[in-house]
């Protein structure tokens, strides 16, 4: 059973920066690997993606604004998100892409002044 923890993320002022972390108790070697989130009353989405050769793919409206990136020796995955705003307020999570494992807990990002 694949366990992933997700870490950083936390309360910033819309503008600000975050960066959060996941690592994956298996490889990811091979895998396509993807971070989700959940605001309150929505369904998950699908933030960004990035391939096992790096290729990336972005939510219209994060595009610019985050970039997702990978260590595959550590097992990590990694979203840099910027400029953020209000609306990035949600529970992000990160799982593999297309088909997902179980998920993680997840982390809180809040965005508000």
């Amino acid at each position: 059973q694949v366990q992933l923890v997700e870490s950083g993320g936390g309360l910033v002022q819309p503008g600000g920066s975050l960066r959060l972390s996941c690592t994956v108790s298996g490889t990811i070697f091979g895998i396509y690997m993807a971070w989700y989130r959940q605001a309150p009353g929505k369904q998950r989405e699908l933030v960004a993606r990035i391939t096992t050769d790096r290729s990336t793919k972005y939510l219209d409206s994060v595009r610019g604004r985050c970039t997702i990136s990978r260590d595959n020796v550590a097992s990590a995955v990694y979203l840099q998100m910027d400029s953020l705003k209000p609306e990035d307020t949600a529970v992000y999570y990160c799982n593999k892409y297309p088909k997902t494992w179980s998920w993680g807990q997840g982390r809180q990002v809040t965005v508000r002044s």
